[in-house]
């Protein structure tokens, strides 16, 4: 079992955010969650990540409710990555790592042995080892996400949840994002907004538009033209490649042009 979220909806202002949102995740698969701005997409993951409570209908983990568990129990199972994250101070890249451990220590308790296995365990994951030494803010922008994505593995989690990882970063860091994402031996929900990225990396897709959810399933069962100028106004051709028939979408111009 995983993180599962039962008919939740989110209001704010009196506005509605998500509206009666169903979403199972598949154990050990990488859920791409797509949608234009204001879908909801991030306020989703918070919800997931326990960081907001739902208006209505129930976030689980393993069956139990999210607003039942404590915040130590959760970050011990949930990692969230966001779109950015930056700091004044001079701290190095194991440093940020070793913060993913703060769940699993108690408060002013030094580092055991299996805390540093942790550590060097993420740095090795994202190919980190050889700039553990680096101060944080010699890190280019891919780096920094990489240096994120190891601090969440350090937490040891079974799911990982990222909002726009490769938000700012070149084609090339984009890639290396998402193929080591979805190379993670964990249940992950990733928030894009390239399709083509998301067809190429994710197993499952969820739609969202105002709020709800208007497609799911396979990348592509979901990536059609219909969708595309449905969702996000705009004339697209979908065609397939690869040996298992990947769509790839490209775009024509808005549905006003």
């Amino acid at each position: 079992m995983t993180l599962n979220a039962e008919r939740v909806s989110r209001t704010a202002g009196g506005r509605p955010i998500l509206d009666g949102v169903e979403l199972g995740l598949r154990p050990g698969a990488m859920t791409g969650l797509l949608g234009p701005n204001g879908s909801g997409k991030s306020t989703l993951l918070r919800l997931l990540a326990g960081v907001l409570t739902p208006t209505s209908g129930v976030v689980t983990l393993d069956g139990r409710p999210l607003d039942r568990l404590g915040r130590r129990e959760v970050a011990r199972r949930v990692a969230v990555v966001e779109q950015q994250a930056d700091t004044l101070v001079e701290v190095s890249v194991r440093d940020v790592v070793r913060l993913g451990r703060i769940p699993h220590r108690r408060a002013w308790a030094p580092e055991s042995a299996a805390d540093e296995e942790a550590v060097a365990d993420a740095l090795a994951r994202t190919g980190l080892t050889g700039q553990a030494g680096r101060l944080w803010h010699t890190l280019s922008g891919g780096e920094r996400q990489r240096v994120q994505i190891a601090r969440a593995l350090a937490q040891q989690p079974r799911e990982l949840l990222l909002d726009e990882p490769t938000n700012h970063l070149d084609i090339q860091h984009q890639l290396d994002v998402l193929a080591l994402v979805a190379a993670l031996p964990v249940t992950s929900v990733v928030a894009l907004h390239d399709l083509n990225l998301a067809a190429m990396y994710c197993d499952h897709l969820v739609v969202l538009s105002a709020g709800r959810v208007v497609a799911r399933g396979g990348p592509a069962e979901v990536l059609t033209a219909d969708l595309v100028a449905e969702v996000y106004g705009v004339h697209a051709e979908i065609t397939r490649t690869g040996p298992d028939e990947r769509p790839h979408v490209r775009f024509l111009g808005t549905l006003r042009g």
